[in-house]
């Protein structure tokens, strides 16, 4: 058993440059504690530090930020979008060829989307998954719905600069089915 940890480990330093993901998840499984978030300063200059807390804070933060960006309160419609003859209102047709060549592409190293379909098991059978794909998205286009597990969302927050304590320090970064993420 020691043998083979230390082959997987001399493995994981030599093919770090290649394959930077692999090491960290293993240096990062063997951490005891997982790191918590840090304590967040609310709209009233209060401290967070409970986790349904934080939550709050974010969300009231970044739903600020999309509202005053937009221009949209809460409880305003967006504009109508002008209705165009012509090409611009028919909707797309999805070829099998594209979702086939989108899922040949797949970077194999990302991460595994909430469905649990790992992106290997979709680029090795996309021969075989083009097709019905192609006929979800094409559907879904016409009918101007989303299937539900496609909808699914997790959302974390990821401290890019700035004091930690800052909401504004954070950027919102959402893990999505990958069948879903290909449509997009």
């Amino acid at each position: 058993m020691r043998e083979a940890k230390a082959q997987l480990e001399l493995r994981l330093a030599t093919v770090v440059r290649d394959n930077k993901k692999c090491f960290y998840k293993y240096i990062n499984n063997k951490k005891r504690a997982k790191e918590s978030l840090h304590p967040l300063l609310d709209v009233r200059g209060d401290i967070a530090k409970k986790d349904e807390e934080k939550v709050e804070v974010f969300n009231g933060f970044f739903a600020s930020v999309f509202n005053s960006q937009t221009g949209y309160s809460q409880g305003s419609q967006p504009p109508v979008l002008e209705d165009r003859e012509g090409e611009q209102n028919k909707p797309p047709i999805i070829q099998q060829e594209a979702v086939n060549d989108l899922l040949c592409h797949l970077d194999t190293h990302k991460s595994v989307g909430l469905d649990g379909i790992h992106r290997r098991v979709l680029r090795e059978l996309a021969e075989e998954l083009a097709k019905p794909l192609s006929i979800i998205y094409q559907q879904s286009w016409l009918t101007g719905e989303v299937p539900d597990d496609w909808r699914i969302t997790s959302v974390t927050s990821v401290c890019k600069k700035g004091q930690k304590e800052d909401p504004g320090s954070y950027r919102p970064v959402s893990l999505i089915s990958v069948p879903g993420k290909i449509m997009e």
